[in-house]
């Protein structure tokens, strides 16, 4: 269904690589799609596969199902992905669950962030869909004027920062 709806959408198949894990569906792909690179393999092997170099892909669409895996499968499996992503690359989730499938944990550990970016009414019951990115590196500002500081930040993120300094000094 996603291949179909990204050839729909101008992709062409060549630019194409396809990762199925279920030997039946992958015969199938290769007939549908004889020019898409078709790969039989685990999604959660991606960090120990040489499927291109490494920041070769512009996205991952994913209808992966995320919720009913152990984290440490999730994990290999984002971990892997965002080793072959560009820079700014992203893993589009699909999921029929109420909140984005991967834990803040893993998130934060990679160093990732989640973003709902809309729900597909094309299927019962309707998928909800995450963009999942890199998070911006943190910037360091030192200064002697909290002014200054207080300046470069929204203030909700200025007040994050007071709670943080009273929570440290209390401790």
């Amino acid at each position: 269904m996603f291949t179909h709806k990204l050839i729909e959408k101008g992709f062409q198949q060549q630019d194409l690589t396809l990762i199925e894990y279920g030997s039946e569906f992958v015969g199938v792909l290769q007939l549908c799609y004889p020019g898409a690179r078709v790969l039989w393999m685990d999604a959660a092997r991606l960090d120990s596969e040489a499927i291109g170099d490494s920041g070769s892909y512009g996205s991952v669409v994913s209808g992966l199902p995320l919720l009913t895996m152990p984290p440490r499968k999730v994990l290999a499996i984002l971990s892997g992905a965002f080793r072959f992503l560009r820079p700014h690359g992203a893993f589009y989730q699909f999921t029929y669950g109420p909140r984005v499938p991967i834990s803040m944990r893993i998130l934060d550990r990679l160093g990732l962030r989640a973003k709902f970016v809309g729900r597909t009414m094309n299927n019962i019951p309707p998928a909800a869909v995450y963009r999942i990115t890199r998070r911006p590196p943190c910037r360091l500002v030192v200064s002697n004027d909290s002014r200054a500081v207080r300046s470069m930040l929204p203030k909700a993120s200025w007040l994050k920062v007071l709670e943080c300094l009273k929570s440290s000094r209390s401790a």
